[in-house]
């Protein structure tokens, strides 16, 4: 394939709403063609939640309730209550077409006819003494997690066919597949016999693989998809299609009409707001784009004659400014004191590391001085209270300290300014915020502030207000091509 076309990627909540979807997306009216593209779907809004626990709240799903309990058939009444909610989104996708319905109904009824028989066939396995769950259960999850982008990208290519264009249904998950493929493999089999020119592929957010996509990416498997047909394809560009803009800051917490959308950024301000958990696009998937210099563009589905937010290798702001202010909430500061540290810093640092990687609780940042070291961590109180055990085992000397924080930060491609930092500081001490910690680095892409979690909004909306909204920056802080 020449790198003349693109390939885009459909977020769930875009995806429940089709005819935006297609009048928005498919029919842009900026295109010269119809073709050349390629799109990448996620599940409906709320599907994968239901296949496996919810990605927020911990709501066990299907997935969930099967691992948590052999003995307990709950997980069957999971599946009956999402094939229910499956074919009232057909329903309504659908409700012109009787026949396609039909068809779209028993596409998922097969998959979870299949999915059902899998799991009833290991509940039975496993009660026999040799046989045990745990180790079938991230096969378990790979096979349920498929099951959400096959429906929605089945649809969509079905959908798109009765309104007039050459869409054809992209199955990478692999189902019932006798061989077993790397993920490039599985693409690069898949993509072989396709005209770009006259056919618009629609293909399944996840893809099977033998390493195992969700064992290694989690929920982030269909970025991960996204990118790599992007890499292997050669792509002109990357396009992820959201409900929202890449704005300045949360509009929710700045107002709508202060937010702005950013327009132009590079792959480090992407990283930085994937590690406060806001991701344009998750790490791992941006490493392949950034190697193969392919830009990615963040577009607002609602907004389609705006050009969204361009993300680049080598981008960086004409003049040096903060491009957006972000942060998040509900981290812990677990500090670390111990006299002895002094000129071991390194291997304490090292040890201390170790144990919260055991607990697989993720480091959002750390500061640290000669005697004391604080991880500002990002996980649950359960799990803090194992790590906060095994230290003091570790050191029984030492200080362990843990209080509940958060994390406020600007950020740009370039924020090289004289007097930043204590312009900074005196917006968030204007609010009356007390500033716990601070962190600038040297590449100057961001500076971080942990403040109390009740201080969060107020420092976020200070921060907008002193940084961003005293600049008229009109439809973007720099405008996308």
């Amino acid at each position: 394939m020449s790198n003349t076309h693109s390939v885009e990627k459909i977020g769930g909540t875009s995806m429940s709403k089709y005819a935006a979807v297609r009048d928005n997306i498919i029919f842009q009216p900026q295109r010269d063609t119809l073709y050349q593209r390629v799109f990448v779907v996620s599940a409906y809004a709320g599907i994968t939640d239901q296949l496996l626990e919810h990605k927020k709240s911990g709501k066990p799903g299907i997935f969930a309730l099967f691992a948590n309990g052999v003995e307990d058939e709950s997980w069957i009444d999971a599946l009956v209550h999402l094939e229910k909610n499956i074919k009232a989104i057909n329903s309504g996708l659908f409700a012109d077409d009787q026949s396609l319905l039909a068809e779209a109904n028993e596409f998922i009824e097969e998959r979870l006819a299949d999915a059902l028989a899998c799991l009833k066939g290991l509940h039975a396995l496993c009660s026999h003494g040799h046989f045990s769950v745990e180790a079938h259960l991230s096969t378990v999850r790979e096979m349920l997690a498929c099951i959400g982008e096959a429906h929605s990208a089945w649809n969509m290519a079905a959908l798109l066919r009765r309104d007039g264009v050459n869409a054809c249904f992209v199955d990478l998950t692999g189902w019932k597949t006798e061989k077993h493929l790397s993920l490039d493999e599985n693409i690069q089999q898949a993509f072989a016999g396709l005209d770009l020119s006259v056919e618009l592929p629609i293909v399944t957010g996840y893809a099977h693989s033998l390493e195992g996509l969700m064992t290694t990416f989690n929920r982030g498997y269909s970025e991960m998809t996204f990118s790599r047909i992007a890499v292997l394809t050669d792509a002109a560009e990357a396009v992820i299609h959201k409900e929202f803009h890449l704005s300045s800051a949360d509009p929710r917490l700045v107002g709508e009409d202060n937010a702005v959308p950013i327009g132009r950024t590079n792959y480090d301000v992407a990283d930085q707001l994937a590690n406060l958990g806001m991701e344009a696009i998750h790490p791992k998937a941006a490493k392949g784009l950034r190697q193969m210099t392919i830009p990615l563009r963040v577009k607002n589905t609602f907004e389609p004659e705006h050009a969204g937010t361009l993300i680049e290798k080598g981008y960086t702001s004409e003049t040096p400014r903060v491009e957006i202010i972000a942060g998040r909430k509900g981290l812990y500061a677990l500090e670390v004191f111990e006299q002895d540290m002094a000129g071991s810093i390194v291997n304490y640092d090292a040890s201390i590391l170790s144990v919260v990687s055991r607990f697989k609780a993720q480091v959002v940042t750390k500061d640290i001085n000669a005697n004391t070291i604080t991880h500002y961590l990002a996980t649950n109180i359960k799990t803090l209270k194992r790590i906060h055990k095994a230290l003091e085992e570790l050191y029984p000397q030492a200080e362990i300290k843990q209080q509940k924080v958060a994390l406020v930060s600007a950020i740009g491609s370039d924020m090289q300014i004289p007097g930043i930092l204590a312009k900074t500081v005196a917006a968030i001490a204007e609010h009356n915020v007390s500033v716990l910690a601070m962190h600038q680095s040297m590449r100057q892409v961001d500076m971080q502030f942990i403040v109390k979690e009740q201080d969060y909004e107020t420092a976020i909306r200070g921060l907008h207000q002193s940084l961003v909204e005293i600049h008229d920056h009109g439809r973007a802080i720099c405008l996308a091509s």
